[in-house]
């Protein structure tokens, strides 16, 4: 199987990334089968620190493919790293704003173009103090619904024992095992072809975050909460 090209700026966030993971973690990646080959696919990942997106481009770029992440259009501002998002094709998310439906409107083109979209639906760092998924934000079941291509639910843990940025705690050694784990697509071919009303999106949300807190209960060796935690946007 062939890599898919994403040129050099890529190449030199693999480098960074690999090189920061080597120095704070044992990486144990599973169920990379569950990332298709090619063609578009949708990543839907949990968020616990702000390390995860590091093991998430790592994880899909050891699966042969480029990933394109929807992130905050702030990071953009940051010199040298913000060129870097531009020339690796990552997709800058607008928040309240008239330019927030361009985010998904470009998601939705990248996925069209057989691209690898990388998501968190929480928006930031979940405050659970347990770690679980927090009620997530619908733009992902809009992504999901005006796609048709497979809908991956992605899980980390271990990197918020390395970084803890709600309690201010860093602590990079001793190396901590982290895991991140696909699951098979999620099946949402009961949803597809309805109108996108603020009801169908909350529910097809819900459910995709569902498999998502369901993997990581299976990664956890745990009992997932039956309800997400309530979100404070801060």
């Amino acid at each position: 199987m062939t890599r898919e090209k994403g040129g050099f700026s890529v190449w030199v966030s693999a480098v960074v990334f690999t090189v920061l993971n080597f120095l704070t973690s044992r990486n144990r990646y599973l169920g990379l089968e569950n990332v298709p080959a090619d063609g578009g696919a949708l990543i839907v990942a949990n968020h616990i620190s702000y390390l995860d997106p590091a093991h998430t481009a790592l994880y899909v770029y050891r699966g042969r493919r480029v990933p394109r992440f929807l992130a905050k259009h702030s990071l953009w501002k940051i010199p040298v790293f913000g060129r870097i998002l531009i020339a690796s094709g990552q997709i800058p998310v607008y928040r309240d704003s008239a330019d927030a439906q361009q985010s998904l409107r470009d998601g939705i083109e990248a996925l069209g173009k057989g691209k690898v979209v990388v998501i968190y639906p929480e928006g930031t760092i979940s405050r659970d103090p347990e770690g679980w998924p927090m009620q997530s934000r619908t733009g992902v079941a809009r992504l999901a619904l005006s796609s048709d291509v497979p809908v991956i639910p992605v899980v980390h843990w271990g990197t918020r024992e390395i970084y803890d940025h709600y309690n201010k705690k860093f602590r990079p050694l001793p190396r901590t095992t982290v895991t991140v784990k696909a699951g098979p697509p999620i099946d949402l071919s009961a949803y597809r072809g309805r109108p996108l009303d603020a009801t169908i999106l909350r529910e097809v949300t819900d459910h995709v975050m569902s498999e998502v807190r369901d993997l990581l209960a299976e990664v956890r060796g745990g009992v997932a909460p039956t309800e997400f935690y309530k979100r404070v946007d801060r």
